[in-house]
């Protein structure tokens, strides 16, 4: 199969570098920048946990998408705050038959599709309209379970578990999303399909909302954040109001998140540094919107009070447009 990883930050990069190490498919990576200028030099290096070193060479790396064919799998890993200006792009990759999934961090712009209500687009998350208009057919939502960071061009590191849970919006194990878990699978990823992807979207983004933005706010680690005195509360209400609203539309995970627990868990790994961060560090934008700022507009509309999201979400938004000056 003709599969693009588009977007080559640390996500995709590792993706790539699994995909194409096995020689099952014939990949492509779109991307930017000396990263991907090491890529097409000498392809990508994965360091995994305890794992063997392992380097795969995608067919091709470009940052020039229209030279490529029609791609029957397209794995989305941009960030979400440059989705929509790549909508009519991804939209002509596609193959007729291709699919797209979105591997995103936090709520994201197709949720409201295959729901009841027949609700257009979220317009923090889409405000033109322009994926919902060209993808939200061809959408699959995942869920990506692996941290990862780009220590230098074409070398990634990843540490901790790797699972990509998969799913369609209308919750339905379809024959285009067996395809994709066997996709990833013959290139060594663990992928899952779910019948409910909106339900691992909460699960993870509760500690996306509390945990990526007090790390891109205070630049300290997961480690550094649970035990402080000061930061563990501002974190424990994060995921609290996070769960409030998901249970409002539907989604009630509080008997099963035990928020106190979560927030104090000194069982993190040393030394990773969350995406949010990275991305502060770089000086690249941040998914405010996705992480904190679609949850805080979904609690307004159920009535259900966000107060430590309504003083932490303007900081971050703060912090994004002094990033874009920068």
């Amino acid at each position: 199969m003709k599969i693009c990883i588009f977007g080559a930050g640390a996500v995709g990069s590792h993706v790539a570098a699994r995909l194409s190490a096995t020689g099952a498919d014939t990949i492509s990576v779109v991307g930017r920048g000396a990263n991907l200028k090491a890529i097409a030099e000498r392809g990508i290096t994965l360091r995994s946990n305890d794992e063997p070193e392992i380097t795969g060479m995608p067919h091709t790396a470009t940052d020039d998408p229209s030279t490529l064919p029609p791609q029957d799998i397209l794995l989305v890993a941009l960030k979400a705050t440059a989705l929509p200006g790549a909508a009519d792009t991804l939209a002509k990759l596609l193959a007729p038959d291709g699919v797209a999934v979105f591997l995103n961090n936090g709520l994201t712009w197709w949720w409201p599709y295959g729901l009841p209500g027949n609700r257009g687009p979220l317009p923090l998350l889409d405000p033109q309209g322009t994926l919902w208009n060209q993808l939200a057919s061809r959408a699959l939502g995942c869920v990506v379970q692996s941290p990862n960071e780009i220590v230098e061009p074409g070398v990634v590191v990843h540490k901790g578990r790797c699972r990509f849970i998969i799913g369609e919006p209308d919750n339905t194990l379809s024959p285009r999303l067996k395809t994709v878990i066997d996709a990833l699978g013959r290139g060594g990823l663990d992928g899952v399909a779910s019948t409910d992807i909106r339900r691992e979207i909460w699960g993870k983004l509760l500690l996306n909302a509390s945990g990526n933005t007090l790390s891109a706010l205070t630049r300290l680690s997961p480690e550094e954040i649970g035990p402080n005195p000061g930061l563990q509360p501002l974190m424990r209400n994060l995921m609290a109001e996070t769960l409030a609203v998901a249970a409002a539309l539907g989604w009630d995970l509080r008997q099963e998140i035990n928020v106190d627990e979560l927030s104090q868990r000194k069982d993190r790994k040393p030394g990773v540094r969350l995406s949010m961060l990275q991305d502060v560090l770089l000086k690249r934008p941040i998914e405010v919107e996705a992480l904190i700022g679609q949850t805080q507009a979904f609690g307004r509309e159920q009535n259900v009070p966000t107060p430590t999201i309504d003083v932490i979400l303007p900081l971050l938004r703060g912090l994004l447009r002094g990033l874009q000056f920068t």
